[in-house]
């Protein structure tokens, strides 16, 4: 596969990396990528490997554009909220790089399409924001021998690897089991620096087009660690575990280790647990509502219901003699997903009536008060 006049003008300071040159930009020319997730680690991601003369590029995302993700998603603009996030990602791909071409995956990986879709790419790029489907790539990764550069970030924190890669650790040699549900929060709850997956991103970027070329020494067996706070990396060894069993199977995590699913589908046949914002509304004018904020402080300080006592989800358990089993309970958070966790604390510690708030703040600046941010 010859490059065009075209394309070696284009990538004429690549060709004269004497690393590169001509042969090289021909193996990335022929290279595919997947990427799993196209926000704020798929975004520099997806743009450096398009610029870098990938040929082709798989984009895996099921979610549209939010304005919150306006924040760290450089792939997208304000024309695009409300879009498809893989149809953004491929137009603003093709108008960087025409020569690249994309696969567009507009949907959720499962258990089930895993081994469909992985066999036809080289390297797969975790870009992933949640544990069941880091898991999910790692897994599918192993048993189909292909490499796994995985990214995530955390507030001020990042961390970047290789897995799979030459006989090399996974992600199970490093974290054998998901945690447990609600230990550790995603950024949507903790929030992240803007800034912070541009670089580890572009550090998988980086991770991809040496592997794709064989260059250099890649983190295979490196966990690198970013502090953005003290602008400082540090490393960590990663041994295989050579008594852990192979993976064989592929599990769907966000079946099985998930307790608000789990509780969730305890409640199908009683949906009496939830109240939308406009009943909530009516309710609070005519009732005595215990309504509980289990949102963190700095949220609160961003917005809250009026009448509604803070008793952020972490404190919840701790705080139980504060309630009033007298009293009608809703609780409720940014979205409603929080607010889950938070009625299976209170359910089982007897609060059977308890509720919380359907779409959570999200809800009520739609239904009851537009001028409540969404955030």
């Amino acid at each position: 596969m010859s490059l065009s006049k075209n394309e070696i003008e284009r990538y004429n300071r690549h060709l004269l990396l004497p690393e590169i040159g001509i042969a090289g930009q021909q193996r990335l020319k022929e290279a595919k990528v997947l990427c799993v997730g196209s926000g704020g680690l798929g975004s520099p991601v997806l743009l450096y490997l398009a610029a870098a003369g990938v040929g082709r590029l798989g984009i895996m995302d099921f979610d549209v554009v939010d304005a919150s993700n306006l924040q760290r998603q450089i792939l997208f603009s304000t024309s695009a909220i409300g879009k498809s996030k893989v149809e953004s990602a491929s137009q603003k791909l093709h108008e960087l790089n025409s020569h690249t071409k994309t696969d567009r995956l507009d949907f959720r990986l499962t258990a089930e399409n895993a081994t469909d879709v992985f066999p036809a790419y080289d390297v797969i790029v975790d870009c992933t924001d949640n544990f069941p489907t880091r898991y999910l790539i790692n897994d599918a990764c192993e048993m189909l021998g292909k490499p796994n550069v995985y990214g995530s970030i955390f507030r001020f924190e990042g961390q970047v690897s290789v897995f799979n890669y030459q006989n090399g650790p996974g992600y199970r040699d490093l974290y054998p089991e998901p945690p447990e549900h609600g230990l550790v929060p995603d950024c949507a709850t903790a929030g992240v620096l803007g800034i912070l997956p541009g670089l580890i991103g572009t550090i998988q970027a980086t991770e991809v087009i040496k592997i794709l070329l064989e260059l250099g020494n890649t983190l295979a067996g490196r966990l690198l660690l970013y502090d953005a706070l003290k602008m400082s990396f540090r490393e960590i060894k990663i041994a295989k575990d050579k008594s852990r069993q192979p993976v064989t199977k592929l599990v769907d995590y966000s079946e099985t280790c998930n307790a608000q699913t789990n509780f969730m589908q305890s409640q199908e046949s009683n949906p009496s647990f939830e109240i939308n914002a406009t009943d909530l509304a009516k309710q609070l004018q005519v009732d005595d509502v215990f309504l509980i904020d289990v949102r963190e402080p700095m949220e609160w300080d961003i917005c809250h219901l009026p009448g509604a006592t803070l008793i952020p989800l972490g404190e919840l358990e701790s705080r139980l003699d504060e309630l009033d089993n007298e009293k009608k309970i809703v609780t409720y958070c940014r979205a409603g997903i929080r607010t889950i966790e938070a009625l299976r604390i209170l359910h089982t510690a007897g609060f059977t009536t308890a509720k919380h708030l359907r779409g959570g703040i999200h809800a009520w600046s739609d239904a009851v008060d537009p001028s409540v941010p969404k955030y």
